[in-house]
């Protein structure tokens, strides 16, 4: 670092991480009048480690920031169709329409990421890249700033009334505000293993596709550039990584599920295999005296049901409609924070149980082969089970008192022979109820707990 001397600059928010929360969030801001500064580490167009598939509810997000024309540009096709697979039974549907979009994209990060970035400075948000935040600025217990380096490898230092941090599951912003670890988590069952392959079908270019086979999951998602991402989560496993293991288990996982082998036949494999493993879901505390977290800095579930960009835009924007009207006064400024994170506790708590069941990494159940035997047949039922991952529908809708009677007996009909195993999954799901309803009236009641104002090391004003 040279010894020029230190840069301070005065804006009404900063911030940290440039992709979707970020931009979604500074995009908002720029729009209703605010001087916001937003730093990533990266050069775009820059991909990141990420699965990338976007329900209605993410499109109308797009639709929302101003940024759905320059993503349609990249050519991903309009996925209209859901199948869903398992058991020798299938679940096919249409998608729920939100605020007229009716389809389902998947775009690669690295030309998403730049449209959505494009589309914040466009709306007259400062973008700063290959700029890396080492320290908050602290005035007393508040957060007035960050200190970063520039691509010139000058220390620069941004005063502000909000510091947001969009850095991703990594956060430096979160680890600087002691808010790192979660105050509800639950570790994967599953890790993840994805590769692109350039498709050659025509009968399933417009249909996002599952399998489940024994304890494994897959996926065909058709994406931009003529591309697939084939994604598949096998049962987690713990010990060191060796050398080729992402390669390896991919490929195994594959042959374990004949019908996603068949989807690619043809089609050949770009690039390398990518993996997630040790994957962990939570909560953290996401908003203190003038810092806030959108995103996965502050929230994460599984990639099993593709929910992280759809919420990165959704609260990005949210947190900046609730704060651009109070940024001048601090008490104001916290209690609009404060709203907003418990929004978002509120409305993902559910969907967050229902992420964590299906990444358990087991077999299908006497109750799940049940469901997708009745929701062959029931549109209806289609219709919800797919609505839970548009977030359109409510995963208490589809077990309903009623319906799990339903589910309950035509699983003991097919297993009159040894009723065992469905009593013992009813067992099980009586139990995995109540714990997550404890969840939700404890650690995700809404009020998340305090978290020191600042850590040791940071800058204080």
């Amino acid at each position: 670092m040279t010894d020029s001397p230190l840069l301070v600059e005065q804006a009404d928010v900063v911030v940290v991480g440039a992709r979707c929360a970020g931009s979604a969030t500074a995009a908002t801001l720029a729009r209703a009048g605010r001087r916001v500064i937003a730093l990533d580490s990266a050069r775009f167009p820059s991909d990141t480690l990420s699965t990338h598939l976007l329900w209605p509810a993410g499109v109308a997000e797009l639709s929302r920031l101003g940024a759905l024309d320059a993503v349609a540009e990249l050519g991903a096709p309009r996925l209209t169709h859901a199948y869903a697979a398992g058991a020798s039974f299938a679940i096919a549907s249409g998608f729920p329409q939100v605020e007229g979009i009716d389809y389902t994209l998947c775009v690669r990060r690295t030309g998403l990421d730049h449209a959505v970035l494009r589309t914040a400075r466009a709306a007259g948000a400062e973008i700063r890249e290959r700029c890396r935040v080492t320290e908050l600025v602290w005035d007393g217990g508040r957060c007035a700033g960050v200190r970063y380096t520039d691509p010139d490898d000058r220390l620069v230092e941004i005063r502000a009334a909000l510091v947001v941090g969009a850095d991703g599951r990594r956060s430096t912003v979160a680890e600087l505000v002691g808010a790192q670890s979660p105050y509800a988590a639950e570790p994967s069952g599953r890790d993840c293993y994805f590769a692109y392959w350039r498709d050659t079908s025509t009968d399933w270019r417009d249909t996002a596709a599952q399998w489940r086979e024994g304890s494994d999951l897959g996926t065909a998602f058709p994406c931009d550039d003529g591309l697939l991402l084939s994604l598949v989560q096998p049962p987690a496993e713990s010990g060191r990584r060796r050398p080729g293991e992402a390669e390896r288990r991919y490929a195994a996982a594959l042959d374990r599920i004949p019908p996603l082998r068949a989807r690619l036949r043809g089609c050949e494999q770009v690039g390398r295999v990518r993996s997630a493993t040790d994957l962990v879901s939570y909560f953290r505390r996401s908003g203190g005296p003038g810092w806030a977290l959108p995103g996965d800095a502050g929230h994460f579930k599984d990639p099993v049901t593709a929910q992280g960009i759809r919420d990165a835009l959704h609260y990005g924007r949210l947190l900046a409609e609730a704060v651009a009207p109070v940024l001048d006064d601090p008490a104001r400024l916290d209690r609009a924070v404060a709203g907003w994170e418990r929004r978002r506790v509120r409305e993902c708590r559910e969907i967050y149980h229902w992420t964590n069941r299906l990444a358990r990494g087991t077999e299908m159940s006497p109750l799940e082969v049940e469901l997708y035997r009745a929701a062959a047949d029931d549109q209806e039922l289609a219709a919800i089970t797919t609505g839970i991952f548009a977030r359109t529908r409510r995963p208490a809708e589809l077990y309903t008192p009623a319906r799990m009677a339903r589910l309950t007996a035509g699983a003991l009909w097919h297993h009159r022979g040894d009723p065992a195993p469905v009593l013992a999954d009813v067992a099980h799901e009586i139990g995995a109820t109540a714990r997550e309803l404890h969840t939700s009236c404890t650690l995700l009641r809404g009020t998340p707990p305090p978290v020191p104002p600042s850590s040791p090391g940071t800058a204080t004003a």
